[in-house]
């Protein structure tokens, strides 16, 4: 393990842009997933053989993709956290 604690400007910017992706456009994104899925595993809105497969999938598929926007949140929230532990170590060199 190292000793070394840097967070350089591009570092910094990585982690804003990332925190951005997360908070605003992919969490954004997977609720939109989620509520067009919904929408469509109503048998009186869509239906058939094919209609109802999608229907037996979408709980699986759902919890998959909410398991993805936690995963998300986490990372933002680890990324977040580790750069101001560096900074507070005097690493915005």
């Amino acid at each position: 393990m190292s000793d070394r604690v840097l967070s350089s400007g591009a570092a910094r910017d990585a982690i804003s842009k990332m925190q951005t992706l997360i908070n605003s456009d992919l969490i954004a994104q997977i609720n939109a997933l989620n509520a067009q899925g919904q929408i469509l595993s109503d048998p009186n809105v869509w239906d058939g053989s094919l209609a109802g497969q999608f229907r037996g999938d979408w709980p699986s598929v759902k919890a998959r993709l909410d398991t993805v926007a936690q995963t998300l949140e986490e990372l933002r929230s680890k990324v977040q956290m580790i750069n101001q532990n560096i900074m507070s170590a005097g690493g915005n060199q």
